[in-house]
């Protein structure tokens, strides 16, 4: 049985325990998309996480999705996340920065200039998008062209760089939940005929090229991706098992050969792919269950690292509501329940105002 609470050690960085703090949108960045002083309490209350991974960032300016999320594609933000990583490092906690382009779940209201968002595609994502104005049709996007693809990774890499200028640990590169590395992976999304989608190994060759930008800029040890194989946000994809394996097996192989650290897996795609890939990748894996935030989540998810199914495992709502996280698994509960009307947008309540247990 492999302890919970024991350290790590992720590709060199020195984890203080298995239990990490999921990447979560919280809405709360500032003008221009900068971190603020509430962002770092809210961080640093949690830096007794064995690794923090940040709510996304959007990497370039048609990379936002929703109003109010941070960036790091000027040089104000990256200067705006300092106070965010001496927070976390002055409580002797780690953080991650994860890059996340929203890709066709955006809208033109939240581009300065009135973009369209760009996709992989011109198909229009299910359903509607939140906007400062209230929830608005998803629009169909304007697909990549060969340019804007390169682009894109250039925009990818230079916000690793800053990310690693503004004092991040690591970098995870959002790969699942429907944004854009998925939109390419989807082919319910992805309806290219040229070398970027028509097969399992064209729909393979953004994602992996996303990796190989951002490692030779920052060092594959600073790097990983997180995947959800079974579906995402507005994606139209319900494949079964068999065929995301199809797609998800090769996909961890390709990223292995790029050295990259970690796979960050959501486990929605059922516990046979989890075994699956947790065969084909030779390095850290990284497995939130996605249960919830009560005791049954809990104890689902240190089994999940206690049995050796994966090396680390995520919580998400868990560590919204409870600050003291790790504290709080160890003796078993009890847990805060997460308020969702406070989940995006607003200030301290719901954020910076959870208890925490007596000491």
């Amino acid at each position: 049985m492999t302890d919970p609470f024991a350290p790590y050690d992720l590709a060199g960085l020195p984890l203080s325990n298995r239990i990490v703090m999921a990447p979560m949108t919280r809405c709360r960045a500032g003008d221009g998309g900068t971190a603020t002083a509430l962002m770092a309490e809210y961080y640093a209350q949690r830096a007794d996480a064995g690794l923090i991974i940040t709510e996304g960032v959007q990497p370039s300016a048609i990379g936002q999705g929703y109003p109010w999320t941070p960036g790091l594609h000027s040089d104000a933000q990256r200067e705006s996340w300092r106070q965010v990583t001496d927070a976390v490092h002055a409580r002797g906690g780690l953080i991650a920065a994860q890059l996340m382009h929203a890709g066709r779940v955006s809208h033109p209201s939240l581009h300065a200039d009135g973009a369209v968002p760009v996709a992989p595609s011109a198909v229009r994502a299910e359903g509607k998008v939140f906007t400062p104005t209230g929830m608005k049709d998803m629009i169909e996007p304007r697909a990549l062209d060969e340019a804007g693809i390169a682009a894109t990774f250039d925009d990818f890499a230079a916000a690793a760089r800053r990310a690693v200028d503004a004092g991040f640990d690591a970098v995870e590169l959002h790969g699942a939940n429907g944004y854009l590395i998925h939109q390419f992976l989807d082919p319910t999304a992805n309806r290219r005929t040229d070398g970027w989608g028509s097969g399992v190994e064209g729909r393979l060759r953004f994602a992996v090229g996303v990796a190989e930008a951002v490692a030779a800029e920052i060092g594959p040890e600073r790097v990983s991706m997180r995947l959800s194989p079974g579906g995402g946000r507005s994606s139209g994809s319900r494949e079964d098992p068999d065929a995301l394996a199809e797609t998800y097996v090769p996909l961890a192989e390709e990223l292995a050969r790029t050295g990259i650290a970690a796979l960050h897996l959501v486990e929605s795609g059922g516990p046979e792919l989890t075994r699956a890939l947790r065969e084909a990748w030779p390095r850290t894996l990284l497995v939130n269950r996605a249960l919830g935030a009560g005791d049954d989540a809990a104890r689902a998810g240190l089994a999940l690292v206690e049995t050796g199914g994966a090396d680390l495992v995520s919580f998400a709502s868990l560590f919204l509501a409870n600050p003291d996280l790790p504290d709080r698994l160890r003796a078993g509960g009890p847990f805060n329940a997460p308020d969702r009307a406070t989940f995006y947008g607003g200030g301290e309540a719901g954020y910076t105002d959870y208890p925490v247990l007596a000491r």
